[in-house]
């Protein structure tokens, strides 16, 4: 006997970050980062945007099969959930997905196409550890339970019932899966357990209260007493089946309630049995239950003879015909229904994958605008940052240079004139100026501070660097040569100085005062040589005097020295200094045009 399908269904590090940022450079980081946000918010709503549609229609696809699952219109809900199914991500959305299945499965099942059917649901079981909602579980295991149980397959069918059964859901679903579990044992003909899980149910309020189940389980427990062979049992419970269910008027349970008391009689009643035999085709015949009529017809031809034997032989014969005419065209229609979906899927991925192609090629070629304007507004950020940061090295470097010029200037004034002019004044209030002598000294001592005076103004005045930039160095260098110092130079004239940088200019001018400075302070020479020399692409400069020298090896570059160093570098330059004690002071200096 077939079993039917019972219940089935961090702020603050950033903050600080940005504080460590100079104000200046925060507004062109403001503008990369507020790009950068709006881009990634862009795809991000996207995403959401696509993913909320879907959500939309896997969620109106479910509702239209639910619709025609409860009108019986299984071949359009079967159609609709079998859509759902291939919009819905079941990692995404692993209710719908497996709700939708287990519905399929089960409209298959129910048209006895349980290959199908199995095949259907176990798509939904890798799934089930991701399902939060127990009744969807608790329908898929009874599925498959029914399933296995139709397919004579009892140890699956107790398993996948006793998996249920073990699930949190509702008290009516545990009592429909314990009385599963009894149809199992039923079917497997172990009739003395079945009896101990069905009798405890008998006086359960909850199974009483809802009467078609309880006239069910009713059945059951007469079914197994008449196969342990307890008639009165049997009876009794059977009766008693019938008496809720002539009250229910449900043709289906009628009809089972008539063949089970016709098993019952056949051999101690066969007249009252045939009766019932009778009244269950009827009963089933009204609800449309062909298996049930199959049932009811092998027993009334079992139990006739003559013309009602070869009628109702036809009438089997047929009616098997039919049913598996109608089941073979059930279980084709499902599988075409699978078949164009499929079909219909693939040639829709096919032109998603087309399209998909396209926008991919679109968004790569919106990417690449985006990185190019990304590198667009970093270059000239970086541009920006970096001219500001040199046009403030610049500065400071100016700065730097003026505070130095004045520093020196200060010194300089305090070393040769503040100590000169404080001696003078003292001279003059001490020394009668009406005598020759003393006033002639007294010129001469103003005289000498005024020529210091100028040497002071000199060496910090503005460089000429124009075609009288010759004359100026001319007249620089000379105003070094005196009674006790000979200056001789060569080779000025023969230099191109308008195809040399006028920077250049300025540092040659600076290096060959700075030496004569230091010359004229320290060196004690008489004679002073400066050959100038030019090549393809250099300016050569030998500086010679007969002071009493250096020692190379012990010469530390500070004040005048350091000064010429460090200028001959700074334009790519290259000096070299060549001395020792009383053998005089040698510079060789090398530039670039």
């Amino acid at each position: 006997m077939k079993i039917p399908y019972l219940y089935s269904f961090r702020i603050s590090g950033i903050i600080y970050f940005w504080r460590m940022i100079p104000k200046r450079k925060q507004f062109f980081s403001y503008i990369i980062i507020t790009f950068l946000i709006v881009f990634s918010c862009q795809k991000k709503s996207i995403i959401i945007k696509n993913e909320a549609n879907n959500n939309t229609e896997v969620n109106r696809l479910i509702l239209v099969a639910d619709n025609y699952f409860k009108k019986n219109k299984f071949d359009s809900a079967f159609f609709y959930y079998n859509e759902t199914v291939f919009i819905c991500s079941p990692t995404q959305d692993p209710e719908n997905y497996v709700s939708a299945l287990t519905r399929m499965a089960s409209i298959q099942q129910n048209h006895e196409d349980y290959a199908g059917s199995e095949t259907t649901i176990t798509k939904a079981l890798p799934y089930l550890k991701l399902v939060k909602n127990q009744l969807n579980i608790w329908n898929l295991y009874t599925t498959l339970g029914v399933n296995y149980l139709n397919t004579f397959d009892y140890k699956n069918a107790l398993l996948y019932h006793k998996k249920a059964l073990q699930l949190n859901v509702t008290p009516n679903k545990k009592l429909a899966s314990k009385n599963n579990i009894g149809e199992v044992l039923m079917q497997s003909r172990k009739f003395y357990e079945a009896l101990d899980l069905f009798l405890p149910l008998e006086n359960n309020k909850k199974i009483i209260a809802d009467q078609k189940f309880y006239s069910c389980l009713l059945d059951n427990i007469g079914l197994c007493y008449h196969e342990i062979d307890n008639y009165d049992s049997s009876l009794d419970y059977l009766s008693r089946s019938l008496e809720i269910r002539e009250k229910l008027k449900i043709p289906n349970e009628l009809g089972k309630s008539y063949i089970h008391l016709a098993q019952l009689y056949e051999l101690k009643n066969p007249s009252l049995a045939k009766k019932y035999m009778i009244l269950s085709y009827k009963e089933f015949n009204k609800g449309n239950y062909i298996e049930g009529r199959l049932s009811a017809l092998k027993m009334i031809i079992k139990n006739s003879s003559g013309t009602e034997l070869r009628t109702n032989s036809d009438i089997y014969i047929n009616l098997v015909d039919s049913t598996y005419e109608v089941t073979q065209k059930a279980k084709n229609q499902f599988a075409r229904i699978k078949y164009d979906s499929k079909r219909e899927k693939e040639e829709n991925l096919r032109l998603k994958t087309h399209k998909a192609e396209n926008e991919l090629k679109l968004e790569r070629q919106k990417n690449r605008n985006i990185i190019s304007y990304i590198i667009i507004v970093l270059s000239l950020c970086l541009i920006l940052i970096l001219y500001y940061y040199l046009t403030s090295k610049a500065n400071r470097e100016k700065i730097e240079a003026a505070y130095n010029s004045e520093t020196r200037i200060s010194k300089k004034l305090h070393d040769e004139l503040a100590n000169d002019i404080y001696h003078t004044m003292a001279f003059a209030e001490n020394k009668n100026l009406s005598l020759a002598e003393n006033k002639e000294q007294l010129l001469n001592n103003l005289d000498a501070i005024y020529s210091r005076t100028r040497d002071i103004s000199k060496e910090n005045c503005t460089i000429i660097t124009d075609q009288n930039y010759i004359s100026s160095l001319k007249e620089m260098i000379s105003g070094f040569s005196t009674l006790n110092i000979n200056l001789i130079l060569n080779g000025l004239d023969n230099i191109s100085w308008n195809e040399v940088d006028k920077n250049k200019k300025i540092t040659i001018y600076r290096v060959l005062q700075e030496l004569l400075v230091n010359m004229r302070k320290y060196s004690n020479a008489s004679l002073v040589g400066i050959n100038f020399k030019q090549t393809e692409k250099n300016i050569l400069i030998n500086y010679t005097d007969n002071g009493k020298g250096i020692d190379t090896e012990k010469i530390i570059f500070k004040n005048g020295l350091y000064n010429v160093e460090n200028r001959i570098h700074k334009i790519k330059g290259q000096i070299d200094i060549s001395s020792s004690p009383n053998n005089g002071f040698k510079v060789f200096i090398k530039l670039p045009i």
